[in-house]
C-alpha cells in the first residue's frame, strides 16, 4: 500500500464507545476502523446501506412483536404495528 497523507480529526464519541475506541486503539485498530467506517458512509456503499436497512427492519420487527406492546391500542390499531410503521420510514431516503 502506498504512503498516504492522513490528517487528523476529532470526533466527539459518548463514554461507552470512547472506552472501545481505547481498547481497538492497544492493538492499533481503531483508526483504520474509524477510516473505513467513514469512507463506506461518503461512499454511500451498498453495504452500509443494505446494513442499515436490516437494522431497521430488526429493529422495526422487535416492537411489532413486543406483547406488552400489542397490549395497547390508539384508534383500533395496537401500539406495536403503529410503532413498526414509523420505524420502517426510516428506510425511505
Amino acid at each position: 500500500m502506498d504512503k498516504q497523507r492522513l490528517i487528523p480529526y476529532s470526533v466527539y464519541l459518548p463514554p461507552e464507545l470512547h472506552a472501545q475506541m481505547k481498547e481497538m486503539a492497544k492493538t492499533r485498530q481503531a483508526s483504520r476502523l474509524i477510516r473505513d467506517a467513514v469512507a463506506m458512509i461518503l461512499a454511500g456503499s451498498d453495504t452500509f446501506k443494505s446494513g442499515y436497512i436490516k437494522g431497521v427492519r430488526d429493529a422495526a420487527q422487535v416492537v411489532y412483536d413486543c406483547q406488552e406492546a400489542q397490549m395497547v391500542a390508539v384508534k383500533g390499531r395496537d401500539i406495536g404495528a403503529i410503532l413498526s410503521e414509523r420505524i420502517l420510514e426510516l428506510e425511505k431516503p
